[in-house]
């Protein structure tokens, strides 16, 4: 009888379709593929079980948590490789589902049964949430930004670095010298460039993370600034640093919806990193309540990730690994839905800035920095934990490289009756 390696890439070829791009190394020790490949560890039989009873992402997805798949080499090669093949095949691609009908695959995942032993499902790992109907309720969008944050604050340390900021940086440059720190002080910079802070005005932080964006609105140019968030976790470390750096009598952080904010008017509001959380169904209600918050004149400068439009938007589906185990209930619109709502709310869009290749360079430095540290952050968190991190972030770094996803920075204001939108004529320079 062949070795396991050489059967299971016999066996994927036959219901994929095509030949596995990476190598195999199984459980008896056994390998097979491509030699010089990244290598696709299949540490055990029930990461068989977890893919037959749950095919498709999900069913890898528990595999890679629970530690019964790996990735020797480099995980970039690795992922991108498999994407086209697995992931990415699109609504001609012959899935699992699809390709039952043709007698070899049967025959191909008969062997595939008898080769993952016990027919039991395995449990999900403890790292999986229960996953419910979208309904972005207060409660639901507490629990979800809970699950999220609430993990650790010395685990997101490791991750994020000093500046303690969780989106994407503004690179100066891409080159070897450039440093998150930096990149991450003048992303905060731009925000606040963008939205024209002056000494003495008000600014709503939506979503304020653990305070960078408020500290350093009111340090460099003098606003009060109110911070939101929904974690008790971010809200503690925040209040902290704004202490340690003198702030309190211009920063305030609260563990409060945004929904119930009630003591604007505000000057400028800031939501970075936030409106992924909202859902397709809240957004126009988000939007227009931070419209209602603002001074009129008053500028928002939101800043939010963004898919690519679909031909049938209805057919939209929340990818299963970030929904069970990274975001749950987050949705991502393309930009133009964005746009459209904001309009709809009231907001004059002025500029809309797309900063896709940032985020690809600031979700590589995240993951050196969880693999430089990697036995620290098994021991912060969990070690199905810190592999969701290390998966998420490795793959949407190529989502962003290769324009599958994006993100941008959209400067509306509320502009008054009189059609003054206090902007100056040119927002923008161009380089190159």
């Amino acid at each position: 009888m062949a070795d396991a390696a050489s059967r299971l890439n016999s066996l994927a070829e036959q219901m994929l379709g095509a030949p596995l791009p990476v190598r195999l190394r199984a459980w008896d020790g056994s390998q097979a593929g491509p030699p010089g490949a990244p290598t696709l560890v299949v540490r055990n039989r029930r990461a068989l079980r977890r893919i037959l009873f749950k095919p498709g992402e999900l069913g890898l997805a528990r595999a890679w948590v629970a530690g019964d798949l790996d990735i020797e080499g480099d995980l970039y090669t690795a992922l991108d490789s498999m994407a086209a093949l697995i992931w990415e095949r699109g609504e001609d691609g012959r899935t699992l589902l699809q390709a039952v009908r043709d007698p070899a695959v049967r025959a191909a995942a008969r062997e595939l049964v008898k080769l993952a032993g016990p027919p039991v499902p395995p449990a999900p790992p403890r790292e999986e949430v229960r996953r419910r109907r979208h309904l972005h309720t207060r409660g639901s969008d507490k629990r979800a930004i809970s699950h999220h944050y609430d993990v650790g604050n010395d685990f997101y340390e490791l991750v994020l670095g000093p500046s303690m900021v969780y989106s994407c940086a503004y690179w100066e440059s891409f080159g070897e010298d450039a440093t998150l720190e930096a990149a991450q002080r003048d992303k905060l910079e731009l925000v606040c460039r963008k939205l024209g802070l002056k000494e003495g005005q008000r600014l709503l932080d939506v979503g304020c993370g653990w305070g960078s964006m408020a500290m350093h609105a009111a340090r460099e140019h003098g606003v009060s600034v109110v911070g939101v968030t929904l974690s008790q976790e971010q809200a503690a470390y925040a209040r902290k640093r704004v202490a340690d750096e003198g702030l309190t009598d211009r920063v305030e952080i609260r563990v409060q919806d945004y929904r119930d904010v009630t003591d604007g008017p505000f000057d400028a509001i800031s939501s970075i990193g936030m409106a992924e959380h909202v859902g397709a169904e809240r957004y126009l209600e988000y939007a227009r309540r931070l419209y209602d918050l603002l001074t009129p004149g008053g500028r928002l400068l939101n800043h939010q990730i963004a898919r690519r439009p679909q031909r049938d938007e209805s057919a939209y589906n929340v990818d299963e690994f970030i929904d069970a185990y990274v975001f749950p209930d987050g949705e991502l619109a393309p930009i133009g839905t964005t746009v459209t709502q904001l309009e709809r709310a009231g907001f004059e869009v002025r500029d809309v800035h797309a900063l896709r290749e940032h985020y690809a360079r600031t979700l590589r430095q995240w993951v050196a920095n969880l693999e430089a540290d990697w036995d620290r952050a098994v021991r912060l968190t969990s070690p199905g934990r810190a592999r969701v991190w290390r998966l998420y972030m490795a793959a949407s770094a190529l989502a962003f490289e290769h324009n599958r996803i994006g993100v941008n920075q959209v400067l509306a204001v509320r502009t008054p009756e009189s059609g003054a939108s206090g902007l100056p004529p040119r927002t923008r320079t161009w380089q190159g």
